[in-house]
């Protein structure tokens, strides 16, 4: 299997009204606005989604309406993972899939397992997986890491493991995996601080956080680094700096929601236990964005 991303990946995340339902009407706009903007494809259901506080329903229902809103304009990631191997693959052999192009998969978390543990882990889930999948990698949220050496394994194993969404922050770890992985596996960036440096070593792109709110200015970025116009980019990436910090000092989707809430694109509103950043934070990103304007 060949995955269809490459680019800007927006993790996007999920609007809520202020009675703390869905906000679809908020959520359609968001996808038009990104695509109009430069997003290349969408990760949805995932860590900014704050999925871990949607019902089933609440999952079913933005999916398909994801979908419609999309409309085939770009390739389409899901999230599908867990710390219940058998879980993850029964959702996987069961879940209607029509419309999405392939899955994101976390690292078992909780649990912490062994490298073997976590090689046999996504091996049960390559077998049960309609789709190509992306592995996704971030210790800092699951407390264990993905090996340079067990990615690679399942890089070679698994036919239809096709890329790696890399968040560790370890540099030195991600380079070796650029180094040492099969030509038809890629690369991506969990960190929109990281994404210049990665897209220079080899990664094909981004899945981003920044990208829900200033996605013109990433998608230059991210846009140039693939055509190699890197210090472009570079001039690019510094007027960003500050924003890459502040959207995580209170939390990740707290930070780009105040972003997004400032710029108009939706309420400030989250589900607990995530609550929406300090008063010095919204401060903080409103004189950043005012430098930017």
């Amino acid at each position: 299997m060949k995955d269809n991303f490459k680019g800007l990946g927006i993790a996007l995340v999920t609007p809520f009204c202020d009675d703390g339902s869905v906000d679809y009407a908020a959520l359609t706009r968001i996808i038009d606005y990104q695509i109009a903007n430069g997003a290349d494809f969408f990760c949805i259901l995932a860590t900014t989604g704050e999925i871990p506080t949607l019902t089933e329903e609440e999952k079913s229902s933005i999916r398909k309406h994801v979908i419609n809103a999309v409309a085939g304009r770009t390739p389409i990631l899901i999230g599908c993972g867990g710390n219940n191997t058998a879980a993850v693959c029964e959702e996987l052999r069961t879940a209607d899939f029509t419309g999405i192009d392939g899955v994101l998969s976390i690292c078992p978390y909780y649990n912490k397992p062994t490298q073997e543990g976590l090689y046999r882990h996504f091996c049960a889930i390559s077998e049960a997986s309609p789709l190509p999948i992306v592995l996704y990698n971030v210790p800092g949220r699951t407390g264990v890491n993905l090996t340079a050496d067990t990615t690679l394994r399942l890089a070679a194993d698994c036919d239809n493991i096709v890329a790696i969404k890399e968040a560790s922050g370890n540099m030195t770890q991600i380079l070796d995996i650029l180094h040492r992985k099969p030509a038809d596996f890629d690369v991506f960036s969990g960190d929109d601080a990281l994404t210049l440096g990665m897209m220079k070593a080899g990664a094909v792109g981004v899945i981003s956080v920044i990208g829900n709110a200033l996605t013109e200015r990433f998608a230059t970025l991210v846009h140039l680094a693939q055509q190699g116009r890197y210090d472009e980019a570079m001039e690019i990436d510094r007027t960003l700096t500050d924003l890459y910090r502040l959207l995580f000092v209170d939390g990740n989707p707290s930070g780009v929601k105040e972003v997004m809430n400032q710029m108009g694109l939706l309420r400030n509103v989250l589900r607990l236990p995530l609550v929406p950043v300090t008063a010095k934070t919204a401060q903080d990103i409103k004189s950043s964005l005012e430098v930017l304007r």
